[in-house]
This record gives C-alpha cells, structure tokens and sequence, in this order.
C-alpha cells in the first residue's frame, strides 16, 4: 500500500466521524431524556474537558510512536462511546459515553490532520494542503448533511434508534485507520522524556510569538463556530419546526460548509491573509447578531452566511499553523490548538446554556455574538503584528 492511499483512507476516518446520524436531533433526544439546556452545554463541556486531558499527551503520542496507532486507538474508542449512547437513558450513562468518545476523539483530532500533511510532503506537494485539507473536512460536511437527512428519518422511528445506527457508522474507521500508512518524518528523539510536551506547549502559547496568536485566534474561532452548532436545533425548535425541517435544516448547513470548504484556498488567494481573516471574523459576529435580531425564519439566512464563514476558516487556519510548524511536533501544536478550543467551549459553553435557562435562548446569542468578536479582533490585531516581526 502507498502513502498516497493515507488520503482515500482518511475520508473514510472523516466520514465515518462526521457521518453523525445523531447530530440532527441530539438535542431534542437530551430533552427527550429530562436534561435542560444547561445539561446539554455541560455534558458537552465535560466531552471537551475528556479531550483537554489527553488532547496533547496523544498528540505527543502521535508524535513519537506513530499518528496511525493513535488514530486507532480513537477509532476503537469512537465505536464504544456510542455503545454506551445507546443503552444509556440519563444524565449518569450519558456522561459516561461523552467520556469514552472524548479520549477516543483526543486521539484522533491532530494525528489526522498531522498525517494528511506528512503525507503530502513526503510526495513534496505539501503546498497542496490547505486544497487537501480542505476537500477532507468537505467529505465530513457532505457526509454529515447526508447524516442529517437519513438520521431525521430514523428518528421518526424514535429518537434512540439514530444512536443504534451510529454504532454501525462508527466501525467503519476501524478497518480504515488500521489500513494506513506511516509516512517517515523527523520523530522526536526517543531519549526526550514526556517533559517535551511542556517545551512544546511552552512554544506553541508562550515564547513562539506568532504561533501563539495564530492559535489562540483559530481557537477561538474554533470555539464560535462549536457554540453554534448546539444552539441551532433549540433555535429551530423555538421556530416550531418538526424533527424532520429540523434534520433538513441542518443538512443545509452542513451542506453548506461542505461546499464553501472546497473552495476556501481559492478565497484566500483572492481576498489574501488579512482581508480573509476580516470576513471570518465579521462574519461569525453578524451571524450571530443577525440570528438574534431578526429570531425568525428569515434568521436561517444568517445560519446559512454563518457557516459558510466556517468553511472558510477551518482549512484556512489550520493551513496558517501547519506553515509555521515543525513536522516532528506537528501533532502535538494541533493538539494544542484543539486544548485551547476545547477548554474555551467548556468555560463558556455552561454558562451560555445557563443564560439560555434563565433567560431566553435569544439573549445567549447576543451574548455569544460580542463576546466572540471581542476575543477574535483582539487576536486578530496581534496576528497580524506578530506576522510583521
């Protein structure tokens, strides 16, 4: 097997983890099950903190013993997480199953990114990974916009058989991650003990001046877009859309950052870094701003502008840190980067759903939309110095 296959393998990855036939109704199976908004955001929140205690240890694991055993592990793991979903009906088994697919993901996220770049460079087209990148997280969004119409139907059988299903969609990065190919790469030397991860994570937020703003901003980002996602089937729901207009709704959007994705290294090309950076991050604050304002159907204009905002930024960004980044801890500055998102989304995540409780659904939006601005431009203004130096 080549290493050119590593790419057809990880749309399979890709697919079978963003092939989420329970993502469109997650939520309204949360409530189904007693739990309010504030359960949800901390359930996820908890989801994020599993992956923050792993997320650079398997990075650095990645690193030194291979991306494609890492990327095992997570498959495996990924698979009993929604095994424990499916027979769970409360909070308690619940959390248990976020936890498992939590250090499953921890394992997966960085290592795929990582390897797809290696890959590319041991061919010597590594300029052609924000293209690459760009067309594997397409095949997750058009995987997960067929997800969301076939999981709508499922769930018009009940709400828990999308989560049987999923069990099925989740194997399928088993075979796949275990039929990789470790393309050789600069390791870390074998007699560096485990306090390299500190020197690197050192490196990637502290004495490394542009890395650091690049990923505090792509974490942030990162963070809004990952807000998003959890308020727009309660939104939906406020509108009085049924399951099903609910399931197809988000098949758009996914659709949507699917289609955008593809062409995003063609969007920065044209705009350029700075002007490309300007629309991410007035688009994530109009979407926001504009959802709540108008809080009709009109609003899922905005939802639509909104995500395609996010097909813009994740290539886009991830390309700015993999330029920047040494091959040896690549896995390892990735990981740091998804460290960041994912404490950031379980600080801020409970606190919005709390808002969302206690007061309305409306207000946690206009709260999410200024806070997300603020922390976007004030990374983007050093992003942008630090680009100068």
């Amino acid at each position: 097997m080549s290493i050119k296959s590593n790419i057809y393998k990880l749309y399979v990855i890709k697919s079978a983890k963003w092939f989420m036939l329970v993502m469109p109704v997650i939520v309204l199976f949360y409530k189904d099950n007693g739990l309010k908004m504030f359960d949800v955001f901390l359930l996820q929140g908890i989801y994020s903190l599993a992956i923050v205690f792993l997320e650079i240890p398997s990075g650095y694991a990645a690193d030194k013993w291979g991306r494609k055993n890492t990327m095992i592990i997570g498959s495996f793991l990924g698979t009993l997480g929604f095994v424990i979903y499916s027979l769970s009906y409360g909070f308690a088994g619940f959390l248990i199953a976020e936890i498992v697919l939590g250090v499953g993901q921890s394992f997966i996220s960085g290592s795929d990114s990582a390897l797809l770049y290696d890959s590319l460079k041991h061919q010597k087209k590594q300029n052609d990974y924000m293209k690459l990148e760009g067309r594997v997280v397409s095949v997750g969004n058009f995987a997960e916009t067929i997800a969301a119409i076939v999981g709508g139907l499922l769930a018009s059988i009940s709400l828990r058989t999308p989560f049987y299903a999923q069990i099925i969609v989740a194997f399928m990065a088993i075979p796949a991650s275990l039929l990789l190919v470790e393309p050789q790469r600069k390791k870390i030397s074998e007699n560096k003990n485990i306090k390299n991860i500190l020197s690197i994570v050192k490196k990637s937020l502290l004495t490394d001046y542009k890395l650091k703003w690049t990923i505090f901003m792509s974490s942030i980002i990162g963070v809004s877009t990952l807000t998003m996602a959890w308020f727009v089937q309660p939104f939906l729901k406020e509108l009085k859309f049924d399951v099903f207009k609910i399931s197809f709704i988000w098949a758009i959007l996914n659709l949507t950052v699917g289609f955008v994705t593809l062409f995003a290294y063609k969007i920065e090309l044209l705009l350029k870094q700075k002007r490309t950076l300007l629309l991410i991050v007035f688009g994530i604050l109009s979407g926001y701003l504009f959802t709540a304002y108008f809080y009709t159907k009109i609003s899922i204009i905005f939802l639509v502008i909104f995500y395609m905002i996010r097909g813009i930024a994740t290539p886009v960004l991830k390309d700015y840190i993999n330029k920047i980044t040494d091959s040896d801890i690549r896995a390892t500055v990735l990981s740091v980067r998804n460290f960041v998102i994912r404490i950031g989304f379980a600080i801020v995540g409970p606190a919005l759903g709390w808002f969302s409780d206690v007061y309305t659904l409306k207000f946690s939006l206009y709260i999410s939309g200024l806070i997300f601005f603020i922390l976007s431009f004030i990374s983007l203004i050093f992003f942008l110095k630090s680009s100068r130096i």
